[in-house]
């Protein structure tokens, strides 16, 4: 069986995961984690499309399959191409929240126990019937005692004990896998699945996403075509959230827009600049801003919802993605490597060669485009992608930040098909490049350096102190890693084997030539002739030349 100890309780969730598994393709899978006797054999019937769907296709439906918590996971494993490749993240962004909305007295007790209060004390005015339901909550209209319309947030009540169940599940298997199969070893399936629960508990906390609107809100204050929510934080905690009611027209209902009246291309250019002053200018936005989130209202602004998602950029990260931006519009190949050298981790023992004709073949891909046929989010994905096969480490927030271009891409598209992302991004790219040469930010960036050399001076002596004391105890280690050097002296080693090796065979070839020749020209008798003197030298001189052969030869430098 499955062999989890006190894990056997959620032995039906193991069969309803493993079933999955079957029907959507992953048989082997099943059979290499030894969990082929958790389902019967009528269980392994596969779905009949199964076999003739990609990868991708099958991940999806398997996710889809096993409900909310499988899909959470699918949908923040979208945002990461640093972990999945390309063909598999195309299919995970299209993972869909197939739920029904609970029943109008269950979110009623949710909030009366959150507040210790009942719920017309708490809202004069309360929706039975939901506005939107998801897999983690469902969102009821409402009015305060102020007044103020606003959208509450209530957490499914069952939904962060299944989460937890499901992710222990996860977990277990995770770890199983590496146990199992190699490839699950050596992609460190155990801290993937870590990283992603870890997201998706986040998610369970309304507390996180209120602050997250919170503080986008401060930050877009002076900005007159974007409004943020207001949160309620009297009536908001870990399983309820109350914010301000957005009156207008959600993208999803394109015909709605057409009917009012709306210019698409005007809201499409003001969504590209709302969600690039998030990043550029502020380096902390809107990480999911698809259809749903996005509400255009009748004054000509723009809303935003849903703030459960967000990235961040710190200067030093949009200092490099400036440097990556820069050296993809010059072309550059050593720039880009620089760059991604800077942002992420390239591995030690990387093939160089490679990588620069991987990143050669996405610059011929783009060389000498119109900026209208450019999609920028397509293009910093591709980099991801080159970067995935490579095993190049890209900070999450750089992946979160490719993962918003590309929603935001297809968003504009949606509205008007001529848009060019890249005609609006190309400003913020000018000022990226306007920063880095600012007398200001340079002045500022060789302050910071002078501090941090002054630090090092005064710890100067400490570590001379220490230095000095490791040399007189005779503990100083240096290692010197150097390729060059390393080749160098095995050639010197090798020379000096050989060398000795012809040297041994030269005194061999002397000792027994004396021998001979003095046997045949002794004429006297002697005690010494009383013994077999050549065979016995013979031995000894074979003996040694047999074991210098064997150290040079098991030293592998011959």
């Amino acid at each position: 069986m499955i062999g989890f100890g006190r894990k056997i309780r959620h032995l039906q969730r193991y069969r309803d995961i493993v079933k999955a598994f079957a029907r959507n393709g992953f048989g082997f899978i099943v059979r290499d984690l030894g969990l082929a006797d958790v389902i019967s054999r009528a269980d392994w019937s596969e779905k009949h499309d199964a076999r003739s769907r990609s990868i991708g296709e099958r991940l999806r439906m398997f996710l889809e399959e096993l409900g909310p918590t499988f899909v959470k996971i699918g949908q923040i494993a979208s945002t990461r191409p640093d972990l999945l490749p390309a063909s598999i993240i195309g299919e995970l962004v299209h993972l869909q929240d197939r739920v029904v909305p609970f029943p109008f007295e269950q979110a009623r007790d949710v909030i009366e126990e959150q507040f210790g209060e009942p719920l017309g004390k708490l809202f004069p005015e309360f929706d039975e019937t939901p506005m939107a339901a998801a897999s983690i909550g469902q969102v009821h209209l409402a009015r305060l005692h102020t007044g103020e319309a606003v959208a509450v947030k209530i957490q499914r009540p069952d939904i962060r004990a299944i989460v937890e169940t499901d992710l222990e599940i996860m977990e277990n298997l995770a770890s199983l896998a590496e146990r199992r199969l190699d490839w699950a070893a050596r992609i460190r399936l155990r801290d993937i699945v870590y990283e992603l629960a870890e997201s998706l508990r986040a998610e369970l906390d309304f507390t996180i996403e209120g602050r997250n609107a919170e503080r986008i809100g401060k930050q877009s204050a002076s900005d007159p075509e974007v409004r943020i929510p207001k949160i309620y934080w009297d009536y908001t905690n870990r399983h309820v959230l109350t914010m301000e009611y957005l009156d207008g027209v959600k993208l999803t209902d394109a015909n709605r827009l057409d009917e009012l009246g709306f210019d698409r291309k005007k809201i499409a250019e003001r969504i590209v600049g709302i969600v690039f002053r998030q990043i550029f200018d502020n380096g902390f936005f809107h990480a999911d801003p698809h259809p749903g989130n996005i509400i255009a209202l009748s004054d000509g602004t723009i809303g935003l919802i849903d703030f459960g998602m967000v990235g961040r950029l710190s200067p030093t990260m949009k200092y490099h993605f400036g440097s990556l931006v820069i050296a993809l519009r010059r072309n550059n190949v050593d720039g880009i490597v620089r760059a991604i050298d800077a942002m992420g981790v390239i591995p030690e023992g990387i093939d160089m060669r490679a990588l620069r004709a991987d990143l050669n073949k996405l610059r011929d891909k783009y060389y000498d485009v119109p900026l209208s046929r450019i999609r920028l989010g397509e293009a910093v994905n591709d980099l991801f992608a080159v970067a995935y096969e490579h095993k190049i480490d890209i900070p999450p927030d750089l992946t979160m930040l490719g993962k918003a271009l590309l929603t935001l891409e297809g968003v504009v598209t949606s509205l008007d098909p001529a848009f060019s992302i890249v005609d609006v991004a190309e400003p913020f790219g000018r000022k990226l490049l306007v920063e880095r040469l600012d007398p200001r930010h340079l002045t500022e960036a060789l302050w910071q350096k002078a501090l941090e050399y002054a630090d090092l001076a005064k710890e100067m002596p400490a570590m001379l102190r220490e230095l000095s004391g490791l040399l007189k105890q005779g503990r100083l280690r240096i290692d010197i890693a150097l390729p060059e050097l390393d080749a160098f002296v095995k050639k010197i080693v090798r020379t000096s084997n050989r060398l000795s090796f012809s040297i041994v065979l030269l005194a061999f070839s002397i000792v027994m030539a004396g021998l001979i020749i003095g046997s045949s020209i002794g004429r006297q008798a002697t005690p010494l002739w009383n013994f077999p003197v050549i065979e016995i030298g013979f031995a000894i001189a074979a003996v040694m030349l047999l074991w210098l052969l064997y150290s040079i030869f098991r030293s592998g430098r011959f």
